[in-house]
């Protein structure tokens, strides 16, 4: 394929808008979706199925309001999103991994009035506690109840609907800097935060993708997505890029299924796979021969790639491409393409966007990556004020990560977050993961900084590996040119590192974990 220009201007449209130019592109008869079930669907089923099921949340909700969405990654959470989305809701995707309190809190900070979700996913993931807090004073809508409801005349007015899409739209239509969605972010760093991110910015993130990897990828393509959509990665990364481009998505409810997600892989033939570092692994191990082999392309953020992930995918002939990006910009920051690759980075910045490093304190190369453009997201949701957003300031968003800028590809050296004050210095913990990675490449790694009277902080290492020996990081750091001061003085073995529902590291409960039992280091 040529390479495609991103056009900003049109982008600025609604996401259903953008659907229905995809299916007027492509054909209402190209198949959209797949899912473990094996009952595809086709691009015009799926607007059909968006317009019947629309009508019936529309018939009880009111235009512009947020309706939580507790589904599980599979067809019916797609054809409920573009429903809500169809008749001008707002759907608030809620991580059902996430427990109790923070779903409470989310919906409290979405002023959330109804839920929809699904009795058996309810039932086979065991979150009757989980909605039986959210119901608490809400409306909870059952799909399997909806479905029941639906008569022969609503099917007829949804074919007739059908007809002419565009038009039953445009009644409810938002405009391009309205709310499109809401996510949460999932709170390694703290409480989890409100990110509205509005039609304009998923349809230019889309987009935007899509520009960057011309000739990669077609529509030819059939994108296997194991990532939830209450995560910015799986819902555009892994639904709206393919999906407003004509390809196939076969959709999985749960990344951690290590031996079902190779298996489909090699049912559908898909030819892209997005993941993380930690499942890239997973799948690895557990996939019989010719499952993987169809993989052309691995899409791979939310972590660094491994040396080690790496060399286990290098049978299949597969490139693993690493990306970078935050929900807060919907999500896709920087990826590198088969075009434009060069290791130790996540690739050029997309087009469309702008960026300014601001220095730091201690800190002599990169700095502080701060962006604007047009998917970056319309603000967070005021805690303070119920209903309010707060948008970012002179539209710019400070990802909190200290990269490195060269000839457009970004090299992400840390969090903010994640570096340590020692002794006067700064070191980042990503560094001296990477070097202990290097040595131990068959377990995972964290590096905490904990307090400490006499330097500032000291450095941490809790690891899955059950011999580490301080002595073998010392005599790696030395091969590597690291200083002294940069070895983790106390190594703290777990069986295994907290992860989140999404694949990261959950550095939050992993820091709790090494300050906990900081008495027995």
């Amino acid at each position: 394929m040529a390479a495609t220009p991103f056009d900003a201007a049109g982008a600025r449209i609604s996401v259903f808008r953008a659907l229905l130019q995809a299916v007027s592109r492509h054909g209402k008869s190209r198949i959209a979706l797949e899912d473990p079930e094996r009952q595809p669907i086709t691009y015009g089923r799926l607007v059909l199925g968006a317009l019947v099921l629309g009508r019936k949340l529309a018939a009880v909700t009111s235009e512009r309001e947020t309706v939580g969405v507790l589904l599980p990654n599979m067809q019916g959470m797609a054809v409920t999103v573009f429903a809500l989305m169809a008749y001008g809701r707002v759907p608030a995707m809620l991580n059902f991994t996430a427990g109790v309190r923070n779903l409470r809190a989310a919906g409290a900070l979405a002023q959330l009035k109804t839920i929809v979700t699904s009795r058996r996913f309810v039932e086979k993931g065991e979150l009757d506690e989980e909605i039986a807090a959210l119901g608490e004073g809400r409306r909870v809508i059952y799909l399997e109840d909806v479905r029941k409801e639906i008569t022969s005349l609503d099917k007829a007015r949804g074919a007739l609907s059908s007809l002419a899409p565009g038009l039953v739209h445009q009644r409810y239509e938002a405009k391009p800097d309205e709310p499109a969605v809401i996510l949460f972010t999932s709170g390694t760093e703290g409480i989890p935060k409100g990110v509205v991110l509005s039609h304009a910015n998923l349809v230019s993130n889309a987009r935007q993708v899509f520009a960057h990897a011309a000739g990669a990828i077609s529509e030819r393509d059939v994108f296997m997505n194991p990532l939830p959509a209450f995560h910015s990665f799986g819902l555009t990364a892994g639904l709206l890029v393919p999906l407003l481009h004509g390809m196939k998505v076969v959709l999985y409810p749960s990344p951690l299924h290590y031996k079902q997600v190779p298996k489909l892989i090699g049912d559908m033939k898909a030819t892209f796979l997005l993941a993380t570092d930690t499942f890239l692994q997973g799948y690895a191990r557990a996939a019989a021969p010719d499952d993987l082999k169809s993989v052309r392309y691995v899409v791979a953020g939310g972590e660094r790639v491994k040396a080690e992930t790496k060399r286990m995918w290098e049978p299949y002939g597969t490139t693993i491409l690493e990306g970078y990006g935050c929900t807060e910009c919907s999500p896709v920051i920087a990826v590198n393409t088969p075009q434009a690759m060069r290791e130790g980075t996540v690739g050029k910045l997309l087009p469309g966007l702008e960026a300014v490093l601001d220095p730091v304190e201690g800190i002599h190369e990169g700095g502080r990556l701060r962006l604007r453009g047009p998917n970056v997201m319309a603000g967070y949701l005021d805690p303070e004020q119920p209903g309010r957003i707060v948008p970012p300031e002179g539209g710019w968003h400070d990802t909190g990560d200290i990269v490195v800028l060269d000839e457009g590809f970004v090299a992400i050296r840390g969090r903010a977050k994640r570096f340590a004050k020692l002794g006067g210095e700064m070191v980042s913990l990503a560094a001296v993961e990477t070097m202990i990675a290097k040595l131990w490449p068959d377990q995972n790694h964290v590096v905490v900084g904990l307090p400490d009277a006499r330097k500032g902080e000291q450095l941490v290492l809790i690891t899955e590996k059950p011999d580490a020996d301080r002595a073998a990081l010392q005599e790696a750091a030395k091969e590597e040119g690291f200083p002294e001061l940069w070895v983790p003085r106390a190594i703290l073995v777990t069986q295994a590192i907290p992860v989140l529902g999404n694949g990261k590291i959950d550095y939050g409960a992993t820091r709790e974990l090494a300050a906990s039992r900081r008495s027995l280091l």
